[in-house]
């Protein structure tokens, strides 16, 4: 007998990971998923392109000023349009087996929990979910019997070697990183490196701000908070290995010696695919790992002086209360003064840093708490960034 398909909703459709989403969605089966809910950030067109071809019941874009550009593509398709923060909320509360939340920053954090909040199954690519309200996050899943799924390449090749059945047998957890386009500079280069540059990824193809993230590192650092959540090992148990030809994504070493490791070619349609069909494995047109061709597998420690996101991302995990939080808020504003070339690319990791020393360390117990502390650290890392702007 054949199942019912399974209805799906995608944060986010319209950026890489989104994008990645729907193009499994459609390479599957004819009836085997329906599409409940798209949610887009500004680009209406694109939005309404998606909720045609995927026959959408809902299309929300999060800027409202994109609303009627919206409503014009879509008229007579009976899909139903939406637009602003609560629109958003209110598309990922709606009924869907699974979803994947992909809304980059800090603002995806609210639909995550609305997501969470129903139950279902979801996929999560918004990794400052974890990192800003990890407990939170958790904490509603399990209340609420929903499962969590990590789509970050990294924290999903973990998951798929990880026995959390016996946490006592687990050593360590390694993730790679590709060492980003910046891997070889100098501190002197690093310094007038440029937003051109910066996105420039020698591997993978990502959105800007995920990919100035991965120049400077903080991308690994946010994923080091992030594994600490999802998986049970202490911080102490959390190691990052520059990795520059990312066919390793994560490995686990085991208390008998074992290392187990999970290999792909570098395409989010693999992690993405593994979270949409678990617990089974389904068909994903991506290229196979040829281990001839590839030939060697290099691995090095991550220079910390060069790049010091990985400590401040340490430091943040081992403080008590919101520092991770304040590092990501952080983070966000001075990436995208960089992008906007108000500030420099090593003024980056600086800002984040003065900010958590001007922050200190306050306690975050709910949702309210964490969004006030997201926002005074952003008003305060932008007046820091200001003042280094003007000295």
């Amino acid at each position: 007998m054949k199942s019912s398909p399974r209805s799906v909703s995608v944060l986010g459709s319209t950026g890489s990971v989104g994008r990645s989403t729907l193009a499994l969605l459609a390479d599957a089966a004819p009836g085997e998923f329906l599409v409940e809910a798209l949610v887009a950030g500004k680009d209406a067109l694109t939005l309404a392109a998606q909720a045609r071809r995927h026959g959408a019941r809902l299309a929300v874009v999060a800027d409202e000023r994109a609303l009627p550009e919206l409503r014009a593509a879509l008229v007579g398709t009976g899909i139903e349009t939406a637009a602003g923060a609560e629109a958003v909320v209110e598309a990922a509360a709606r009924p869907a087996d699974w979803t994947m939340a992909a809304i980059v920053g800090a603002v995806g954090l609210r639909s995550t929990l609305a997501a969470l909040q129903r139950g279902g199954t979801l996929a999560l690519a918004n990794k400052e979910s974890l990192v800003c309200a990890g407990g939170i996050v958790m904490d509603m899943a399990r209340a609420n019997g929903a499962t969590l799924l990590p789509v970050d390449s990294e924290h999903n090749a973990v998951f798929q070697v990880l026995d959390a059945r016996d946490p006592a047998a687990i050593e360590k957890i390694i993730l790679t990183a590709s060492g980003g386009p910046f891997r070889e500079w100098s501190i002197s280069q690093m310094s007038a490196a440029t937003p051109e540059q910066a996105v420039r990824h020698p591997v993978w193809s990502m959105g800007a701000k995920i990919s100035v993230d991965s120049a400077t590192m903080f991308n690994k650092g946010l994923e080091l908070i992030e594994a600490a959540r999802l998986f049970p090992v202490s911080s102490e148990q959390l190691e990052v290995l520059v990795h520059p030809q990312s066919a390793v994504h994560g490995l686990v070493q085991y208390a008998d010696g074992s290392l187990l490791a999970q290999l792909g070619t570098p395409d989010m349609r693999t992690p993405i695919a593994s979270c949409l069909a678990w617990p089974r494995r389904m068909p994903a047109n991506v290229e196979r790992l040829d281990l001839t061709k590839l030939g060697r597998l290099d691995f090095s420690p991550p220079d910390e002086h060069r790049f010091p996101a990985l400590r401040l991302a340490r430091e943040a995990l081992n403080s008590e209360g919101g520092a991770p939080c304040v590092l990501n808020a952080a983070n966000e504003v001075a990436v995208g003064l960089f992008l906007s070339r108000s500030l420099g690319f090593l003024d980056i990791a600086s800002v984040v840093e003065e900010t958590l020393i001007s922050m200190g360390s306050q306690p975050v117990s709910d949702l309210a708490s964490v969004l006030d502390l997201d926002l005074v650290a952003r008003r305060e890392a932008s007046r820091i960034a200001a003042r280094r702007a003007a000295a």
